[in-house]
């Protein structure tokens, strides 16, 4: 699917060097843009030095691989002085989202997040009109998991009907409205139902008419197809041999289970003769590293904290099983599990994990289940992939989880946003 320039696709998402899966699916969706036809593809994202105030974890600034050509990183800087107390650097972006929306070019606008992304983009668009200069945009809301578990979902528990109503309304304000993953999907539409039926408004109804699923795009090239003298010469840089270690990879927070993880692979008998390795970063991670001194495998266990998005697919692709026992937390739910399908990708030992949110979404028959917090469980699949699968076994579950992966190539992700927001310019054009 190609079209005729100028065009533009315009971004709006905690881009890199945030670790978040959703930062990710923005650089490839960009990177896709370009294959597509488009002739200026830009991120516009937050000022590096608000992130790191956030405290969001990040990767090494020198580990983030650059853009190709024809992409654009803009970080708009904030609006206003100390006397603004908040929303100054959401005034920034919001402004700059105004002046990319008047200036004549034809724009997608995709926003990854609805609060505050999609807020700030329903905003510019308002703005943009207002000025009587042209406008030609059409906007795509992507919801998260976070949106719900974070932002409407503590809403309602506070009884904030205000920010809730808030929030739903400019999702369905925008020309197309998807979601991760159908439990995403399912997620927002029963907060919209539950808002509806506390104050008798009519959410839950649009949601469920308007809602599609977008998985999360994935570049699949970076996965397979490896070669076997780069995995070897990274694991050996870190004092690893192939099939020689249990591997999580993720951000180190509450609800991936890294605990519970580092409980079964003490459990496990294959602890004797491999190691673990816990690669992230994260708010739990000097907890977790705590947590793993005081265990009997203390001296099996390895933290990285700089794995680059170039090492990633080579330490996925050496491990005799990757462990990812995500778990539901009010904070967080796993929606879809990108880091899954990653290591789908990229061959090696099996996938275990759990069936939390959306995780069957991303995995099909493709993976070990082990209960949530279930150490024995995943000790027994940690025994069950190094002591007793053969070489064949491993190599036949390995591709057929790859062929699985495939289908979330970036590409193909974006064909299917593309077919949505033309056919929702047709209804505009009708319409009109």
């Amino acid at each position: 699917m190609t079209m005729q320039p100028p065009y533009r696709l315009v971004i709006v998402v905690r881009a890199d060097p945030v670790i978040c899966g959703h930062s990710g699916e923005a650089r490839n969706l960009a990177e896709a843009a370009l294959s597509r036809g488009f002739t200026d593809v830009r991120i516009v994202t937050w000022p590096l030095d608000r992130l790191e105030e956030a405290g969001l974890p990040l990767k090494p600034l020198d580990s983030v691989l650059p853009y190709s050509p024809g992409i654009t990183v803009e970080r708009p800087g904030p609006v206003g002085d100390y006397k603004v107390p908040d929303g100054r650097f959401l005034a920034g972006l919001t402004g700059r989202l105004v002046e990319l929306f008047t200036d004549g070019v034809p724009t997608v606008a995709l926003s990854l997040y609805l609060s505050p992304h999609a807020l700030a983009v329903a905003d510019a668009v308002r703005v943009a009109r207002a000025t009587g200069l042209p406008v030609n945009v059409t906007t795509v809301a992507e919801a998260v998991g976070s949106d719900v578990t974070n932002v409407v979902r503590s809403c309602i528990e506070e009884d904030r009907f205000g920010a809730a109503a808030h929030v739903l309304a400019t999702y369905l304000g925008n020309d197309v409205c998807l979601a991760v993953s159908r439990y995403t999907r399912d997620l927002v539409v029963a907060c919209a139902q539950e808002v509806d039926e506390r104050h008798g408004t009519r959410f839950a109804a649009q949601c469920e008419e308007r809602i599609g699923i977008s998985y999360p795009a994935i570049d699949t090239r970076a996965y397979t197809d490896l070669d076997d003298t780069a995995v070897e010469a990274a694991l050996a840089a870190r004092g690893l041999e192939r099939d020689g270690y249990v591997l999580f990879l993720s951000r180190l927070a509450a609800a991936k289970g890294v605990d519970d993880l580092i409980d079964g692979f003490a459990r496990s008998e294959a602890s004797a003769g491999t190691r673990l390795v816990i690669a992230g970063r994260g708010p739990e991670a000097q907890e977790l590293r705590e947590y793993a001194a005081a265990s009997p495998v203390a001296d099996r266990v390895l933290f990285l904290d700089d794995v680059d998005d170039a090492e990633k697919p080579l330490l996925m692709a050496g491990c005799a099983a990757f462990v990812l026992p995500s778990k539901p937390r009010p904070e967080f739910v796993e929606t879809f599990g990108i880091a899954l399908v990653e290591k789908m990708l990229a061959g090696g030992g099996p996938v275990v994990t759990t069936e939390t949110g959306g995780i069957g979404e991303a995995v099909g028959d493709h993976a070990t289940i082990v209960g949530i917090e279930d150490p024995d469980g995943i000790a027994d699949a940690i025994d069950e992939a190094v002591l007793r699968s053969s070489a064949a076994d491993r190599l036949l579950r390995a591709e057929a989880a790859r062929a699985y992966a495939l289908q979330f190539d970036r590409a193909h992700v974006l064909d299917g946003i593309l077919q949505q927001v033309w056919s929702a310019r047709a209804v505009t054009a009708i319409g009109a």
